[in-house]
């Protein structure tokens, strides 16, 4: 059986960690390698990094902000942000991150997930997809880039990008994403078993009580953001991370 983890995942934007608040309205919380040590030091297993600012502007990764981020990171990485090419990919790779993270370019260039595989396993793809839930209840894929809905049906993407070479999936609740109101159960029982490789849920976690409660509900592996990084009503910025003897109570 795989083993089940819990994610932080941290935003960058122009080389600042920011945090948004259902995708929208970015807002400085602080340094991106400060926060890295912080994790460092509290024995975080894995890191996923997203940069919004080139996903948005469709702009090539940062390399040399990355490297630098990459030699301080003591933990497996995964990035995220305007990678549209298998070069890009390679040059990620040569920095010691362990595996690429890609959205948008699956809807205009899907052979680069076959291609990234060929040359690097499927190990080191995760395919982001975003979901949003309407006032009706149903579940569509969200361009966060447009701030619309896609036409595709979620469940054949999905099979679409794990048939291409794509080793692990992250879907994040939109509605949920920032707010610390508590994960969409109802949305973990929909997608945890559509496909056999990983699923990493992401969206709304704000305790261990929501951790259990997601595990419960059928996901093996969840991410966070604003749980790791506020605390507190005010949302304070406090970096954090649970023991691990109480991690491993939990999962």
């Amino acid at each position: 059986m795989l083993k089940k983890r819990l994610i932080p995942t941290i935003l960058l934007s122009e080389r600042r960690l920011v945090k948004t608040l259902r995708f929208k309205n970015p807002v400085y919380v602080g340094d991106p390698i400060n926060t890295v040590k912080i994790f460092n030091d509290k024995e975080v297993d894995e890191l996923i990094v997203l940069d919004i600012s080139k996903s948005r502007s469709n702009c090539p990764p940062d390399f040399d902000y990355l490297g630098l981020l990459a030699s301080e990171c003591f933990m497996p990485l995964s990035y995220g942000g305007g990678i549209t090419t298998l070069d890009q990919a390679s040059q990620i790779f040569d920095l010691g991150i362990e595996k690429i993270v890609l959205q948008s370019v699956i809807f205009t260039n899907p052979s680069l997930v076959q291609k990234i595989a060929s040359r690097y396993g499927s190990q080191s793809i995760v395919i982001s997809l975003d979901i949003k839930k309407s006032i009706f209840g149903q579940y569509k894929l969200f361009n966060y880039q447009t701030y619309r809905s896609y036409t595709h049906n979620i469940n054949d993407i999905i099979s679409s990008v794990v048939e291409l070479g794509a080793g692990e999936l992250i879907l994040s609740s939109v509605n949920k994403e920032g707010t610390l109101s508590g994960p969409d159960l109802r949305m973990i029982r929909t997608f945890a078993s559509v496909t056999n490789v990983p699923i990493v849920f992401q969206g709304g976690i704000a305790s261990l009580e929501d951790v259990s409660a997601s595990i419960l509900s059928g996901a093996d592996s969840l991410a966070a953001g604003a749980f790791f990084v506020f605390y507190g009503p005010h949302r304070a910025v406090l970096i954090s991370y649970p023991e691990p003897s109480t991690l491993r109570s939990i999962l």
